[in-house]
């Protein structure tokens, strides 16, 4: 075991939270944070303890925000892009030596392995730095003027106003930042409140958020989404709703805003993502992809293979292959070398996928691999059901967790029908090598999915790349350079052409006097 994390040392009970640059202490309720961990006595392990906020602290969140932005008058929408980026580059540069401790609660508080926790801080960094970079490439492409009949206009992206952004337990850090760090570069104010598991991880942060940006642009208060997020909705205030989550609490939070019309979304909801295996594939190579696929993280991802389409001509060989590696995964604890499979965070996780396993079971599936569905206090082990019908709850609902369902068809039509049946659309992976079926089905499929994964697992990266979905998936798209044209709008200035407006602009230009009117080109 490695002694970064092998025991949790000290509990961090966090009794701070920022609002308006200001690092306050709570002295109310505190919500304690357990590891599903069971480690030495037996019983999940405290981690500590964060702020268990109410209405109250919710309204001075908004209102700190609202101050923030003061009608674009605030200074940080009216900043220099330079300027904010240097702000970007100090909370870079602060977030960095907190690696190590942030690690250990992603292993310990959502049972994130060893070098998945790694990656997903490295990851972040180099996210944030991708986006500065893609925000200076952006604003180089504004340092001009159009000249369109008779009119010169100078167009750039303005801020939307004042964002609550709630991200995901399963990627609280990375996935949380692809909605928080490009909404901020672009001028917005925001209220952060972080997922109701790990939330731990962003209290070594705070001070990091305090010192690097202008009072109430970043707020921070934790605690439940009713109690929280829902007041902070009823007030009106809010221009953009920035959620990684279910659609359930999207459209609940929707629900609470009296202005929808005017309400920008950019949503990551839930996907059920197949697989299509066509006969002709290269098995071993889909068996390792399908496990990727399946089980990374325990198959806790949105970009999850949720149901595995095989062909009737293979299914039986496949299955055998699966399955067999299914059983040879390592279960472990998550900073074990060479773990793959660690405790699930959520305590009642085990039960609801040992439910579905039953539910299955009693409808005609079979369990096809030895330890399938083992249970324990904090895992069930992974099932392979076979043959699953449409009937079954694993294949009615997103059973985010250690299950795979395989469906065997005859016919092409039958995946592609359940694709264009069900309630989402964010990925597809597609396997085969028979160019002359792959064509009209990739045809098909990208007008299902907004992904298509030739012979590959379904992933959210490279970050560069374009994330979103169709359906109840995802609304507005995420990537290094679409996220800051959603958390943002095209606005430009525009005067006829003549000799005193062009005096004027010329005279602007060398004056400085505007941030908006610049052909300033940042390096």
């Amino acid at each position: 075991m490695s002694t970064l994390s092998s025991t949790f040392q000290k509990p961090i009970h966090s009794n701070k939270y920022l609002i308006d640059g200001v690092l306050k202490q709570w002295t109310g309720d505190k919500t304690e944070v357990y590891s599903n961990i069971y480690y030495e006595n037996g019983s999940p392990t405290l981690l500590g303890s964060v702020p268990d906020m109410d209405s109250k602290a919710a309204s001075q969140a908004i209102n700190s925000a609202v101050a923030a932005f003061d009608r674009g008058k605030g200074v940080w929408p009216t900043m220099k892009v330079k300027d904010r980026i240097a702000c970007m580059n100090t909370f870079v540069e602060k977030m960095k030596p907190h690696r190590e401790e942030v690690v250990r609660l992603l292993m310990w508080e959502i049972g994130k392995t060893k070098n998945d926790a790694y990656k997903e801080f490295d990851r972040t960094i180099d996210y944030i730095i991708d986006t500065i970079e893609a925000y200076k490439k952006l604003d180089r492409k504004s340092a001009r003027f159009d000249n369109q009949g008779g009119i010169l206009a100078h167009i750039r992206r303005s801020p939307l106003g004042v964002v609550l952004c709630l991200g995901p337990y399963n990627y609280p850090l990375n996935e949380t930042f692809c909605l928080l760090i490009p909404a901020l570069i672009m001028g917005n104010t925001t209220i952060f409140k972080p997922a109701k598991l790990g939330v731990l991880l962003i209290t070594p942060l705070l001070k990091a958020f305090q010192e690097s940006f202008p009072p109430g642009v970043v707020n921070i208060v934790f605690g439940r989404g009713r109690k929280i997020a829902a007041p902070i909705m009823q007030t009106g205030f809010v221009d953009v709703l920035a959620l990684i989550g279910h659609s359930s609490s999207a459209v609940a939070l929707q629900d609470e805003h009296p202005f929808k019309n005017r309400l920008r979304l950019i949503l990551g909801l839930e996907a059920n993502n197949p697989a299509i295996i066509l006969p002709d594939t290269d098995l071993d190579l889909v068996v390792r992809e399908c496990i990727s696929g399946t089980l990374s993280y325990n198959g806790q991802r949105c970009t999850a293979l949720k149901v595995l389409f095989v062909h009737a001509d293979i299914v039986d060989e496949f299955n055998k292959r699966f399955s067999e590696a299914v059983d040879a995964l390592k279960f472990g604890l998550p900073w074990d070398d060479d773990v793959f499979l660690t405790p699930l965070p959520e305590k009642n996780k085990p039960a609801y996928i040992d439910g579905l396993i039953k539910d299955a079971v009693s409808k005609g599936a079979s369990i096809l691999n030895k330890r399938g569905g083992e249970l324990s206090e904090n895992y069930c082990y992974p099932a392979v059901l076979y043959p699953v019908s449409t009937d079954m709850k694993v294949f009615q609902e997103e059973q985010f967790g250690p299950v795979i369902p395989v469906i065997s068809f005859t016919t092409i039509d039958e995946p592609l029908d359940a694709i264009a049946a069900s309630q989402y659309g964010q990925q597809v992976s597609l396997f085969g090598n028979d160019t002359r079926q792959l064509g009209p089905l990739i045809d098909i499929l990208a007008n299902l999915v907004c992904r298509v994964n030739l012979n590959s697992a379904c992933q959210r990266g490279p970050d560069i790349y374009p994330f979103t979905g169709r359906k109840n998936s995802a609304v507005g798209t995420l990537s290094v350079f679409d996220a800051l044209r959603s958390f943002s709008i095209r606005s430009f200035v525009a005067t006829k052409d003549n000799k005193n407006n062009k005096e004027i602009l010329e005279k602007l230009l060398a004056s400085k006097d505007s941030n908006f009117i610049t052909t300033d080109y940042l390096l």
